[in-house]
């Protein structure tokens, strides 16, 4: 009689140059996420540290690195600082919705000018739109694409500028990748915004998290991450608090 679930197979990346820390390399370990149990696979290697990209779910695997801590925020004890009102009042006008995972053209060209404004010679930077279609639409778990409009004007649909997809999961909503316009006139912080609307709609929905993926000891551009707070960190004892000392440290 076969057993009703098999266990996963994992495999390991070779080395690669590391995209956050220079000098450094990356491998990672993988798994794939098919068949009936992909959701509750998902999560539970969700909660140990790793990400689903379409899918596959992985975690960086590194012989003489940790620098990769993955962190999750706490939306019931989130309360926005002065800098972060201010982001959610100026962009309170922005109109959000949960879509299906369906790609489209005005997320792809959102996509390009947001790699072209920030990650120009990052890995994505040649990604066309069948390998965007895939970013999205390959899913196995329950996941959508909430995008951020600005206010409709004369009865048309406002002009897309920001996206995000993301996991629900049955203890919080899993920031995949987001993207926006990073020059979008008016509008600095936008990137910020995502994450807080994604703390409320969390909040909304009665889950305890938001998986913002891995913070990178040493990679000044992955430091945003610890100004949420309440946070915390997949430790080898489990999910601890991130010391409000080491985020006062970061930002001394």
């Amino acid at each position: 009689m076969s057993a009703p679930v098999r266990f996963p197979r994992f495999f390991v990346t070779n080395p690669a140059p590391c995209p956050y820390l220079p000098g450094k390399t990356e491998r990672k370990v993988f798994t794939e996420l098919n068949g009936a149990h992909a959701t509750e696979l998902n999560e539970a290697l969700g909660r140990i540290g790793f990400r689903r990209s379409q899918n596959v779910a992985y975690r960086p695997s590194c012989i003489d690195c940790k620098a990769c801590v993955p962190v999750r925020i706490l939306t019931g004890g989130f309360q926005p600082n002065a800098t972060q009102r201010k982001i959610l009042k100026r962009n309170s006008d922005l109109q959000g919705s949960a879509c299906r995972p369906w790609s489209t053209n005005e997320q792809y060209e959102l996509l390009r000018r947001y790699l072209k404004q920030r990650h120009p010679e990052g890995g994505m930077a040649d990604m066309d739109d069948m390998d965007y279609a895939d970013m999205v639409e390959q899913t196995p778990v329950h996941s959508h694409v909430v995008e951020y409009r600005l206010p409709a004007r004369y009865g048309a649909q406002g002009e897309l500028i920001g996206a995000c997809i993301t996991d629900q999961q049955s203890d919080g909503l899993s920031m995949v990748y987001s993207f926006y316009d990073a020059e979008a006139e008016g509008r600095p912080g936008l990137g910020n915004f995502i994450i807080m609307d994604h703390i409320m709609r969390a909040r909304a929905a009665g889950l305890p998290f938001v998986y913002l993926g891995y913070w990178v000891d040493g990679a000044a551009r992955m430091q945003y991450k610890t100004r949420y707070r309440p946070l915390e960190k997949l430790s080898p004892d489990g999910w601890v608090d991130f010391e409000s000392g080491e985020q006062a440290d970061l930002f001394s």
